[in-house]
């Protein structure tokens, strides 16, 4: 495997688990400044619950209501951003095991180009969503919201770079960055469970490569260690918001590689009980227990 394959493997793993946003800010100054916590923008939590039913459009109307609301919040263009990479992810047929635990599926990534018309509506709004958290953080150096929607904006330029435009030098910066702010965040915000996600899916995929493949990431700057990146996993998964249903995925797929079958079955029965009309994960779970009709293997595809 060489390096870019080594720096994919990674990228695709990090860019999946930063696609939904924890809105986290500071208390509000004016009277049309964004509501302080997460659970005050029922805007935003009404979109993310859409997304992980995969209803897209849906998902979109909600974030746009939210961004009408508040203009001069980034919250809302980085969730907008984020429903165009969950969109795109999907229709390639990248949120599947068979993608994340096939070692030549997962280095190769997508056959094919992204979706031209998805890609610019997404750009355009990571953009803005970069903008105006950067004038946020003129105004306070540390304002959560500003480092998470920074975080987020890094970390799906890795996803789109990587992945579904196969640029992995790119996708290596923009992952760095990423891994930056949400080491910030953290700092001024330890609450933020969301943010344990990035941190710890990298320490566990690095961690988890064979000795000479980790001393040559730490060259850039990039190290890992697979325990502490299953601990800092489960700390979304037990107390994060918009991400904690993520974490529960991306550790049910740590437990399958780890050969732990019986802990991904329940991470995966109660992603179906709060996710009941996500076909992905209902698929996947009868898959694991050997009723998904499919001895192949064939991920779940629009249209299957």
């Amino acid at each position: 495997m060489n390096h870019r394959h080594m720096l994919a493997h990674l990228i695709v793993l990090l860019a999946v688990a930063l696609i939904p946003a924890l809105a986290q800010a500071s208390p509000p100054a004016l009277e049309t400044a964004r509501p302080a916590t997460a659970a005050s923008a029922p805007e935003v939590e009404a979109g993310f619950r859409l997304l992980y039913d995969l209803k897209f459009s849906q998902a979109r109307e909600q974030f746009e209501a939210w961004q009408r609301k508040y203009p001069d919040d980034p919250q809302g263009e980085i969730s907008i951003a984020a429903s165009y990479l969950f969109e795109e992810l999907y229709r390639q047929g990248v949120l599947s095991a068979d993608f994340f635990l096939n070692d030549k599926r997962f280095l190769q990534g997508i056959e094919g180009e992204p979706d031209e018309k998805r890609t610019v509506s997404f750009k355009d709004a990571n953009r803005r969503a970069r903008e105006l958290a950067q004038q946020r953080l003129e105004g306070n150096a540390h304002d959560p919201g500003a480092l998470y929607a920074l975080t987020l904006a890094a970390g799906m330029e890795a996803d789109y770079s990587g992945i579904l435009e196969k640029r992995q030098l790119d996708s290596l910066r923009s992952l760095k960055q990423a891994e930056r702010y949400a080491k910030e965040l953290l700092a001024v915000e330890p609450s933020a469970q969301d943010a344990w996600l990035a941190v710890g899916a990298a320490d566990y995929i690095v961690g988890s490569l064979p000795v000479h493949k980790r001393l040559f990431l730490q060259l850039g700057g990039i190290h890992g260690d697979k325990k502490r990146g299953l601990d800092e996993l489960q700390q979304t998964a037990a107390n994060g918001h918009y991400l904690r249903p993520l974490a529960k995925i991306l550790l049910a797929l740590a437990c399958l590689r780890e050969k732990q079958d019986g802990t991904a079955r329940l991470l995966l029965s109660e992603l179906r009980a709060e996710f009941p009309n996500n076909p992905l994960i209902a698929y996947e779970l009868a898959r694991l227990q050997g009723a998904g009709g499919n001895s192949g293997g064939g991920a779940l595809t629009p249209g299957n």
